[in-house]
């Protein structure tokens, strides 16, 4: 169940706090596939299943990035903000790729608030970011991702 944030100024409670989990999504290879047209990345790791099987991971592994583009969608299963204007991704201050997301495998995002600043006509929001790969004991990403939310 979502945390639902209700006005963008009660940002400043949540500080510190862990807000959940999203659902559990797999990783097919049609995405991995449709993520390397989009971004003109087919190095064979991610996708020719049949050579990255032989490979230093034994299956073909979603991009990095791919895992990382993933986070609007799945914040949006942790977080709701309500009575604000509109909202922006601002950038990352820290990624980190720590394991590999196997094609076929589940993912989920926890996110915690980790800092919040006051911006003109709005608030500037630092969220953590770790994305788990079910079965894997160490993360597939770990991010510090900055969103600005305005009245």
């Amino acid at each position: 169940m979502a945390t639902t944030v209700h006005g963008i100024d009660t940002f400043h409670e949540l500080i510190g706090q862990h807000l959940g989990y999203s659902e559990w999504h797999r990783i097919d290879q049609e995405q991995v596939n449709l993520f390397a047209d989009a971004t003109g990345d087919h190095q064979w790791i991610h996708v020719d299943p049949e050579r990255a099987k032989a490979g230093p991971f034994g299956s073909a592994i979603a991009h990095g990035y791919l895992t990382l583009s993933l986070a609007p969608v799945l914040l949006g299963e942790v977080l709701v903000v309500e009575g604000m204007s509109f909202g922006v991704n601002y950038g990352c201050n820290k990624v980190r790729f720590p394991s590999p997301v196997p094609v076929g495998s589940n993912l989920r995002m926890g996110v915690g608030v980790e800092s919040v600043e006051d911006v003109k006509g709005g608030v500037q929001v630092a969220l953590g970011m770790t994305f788990e790969t079910e079965g894997s004991t160490k993360p597939s990403c770990v991010a510090e991702v900055v969103y600005r939310y305005f009245h």
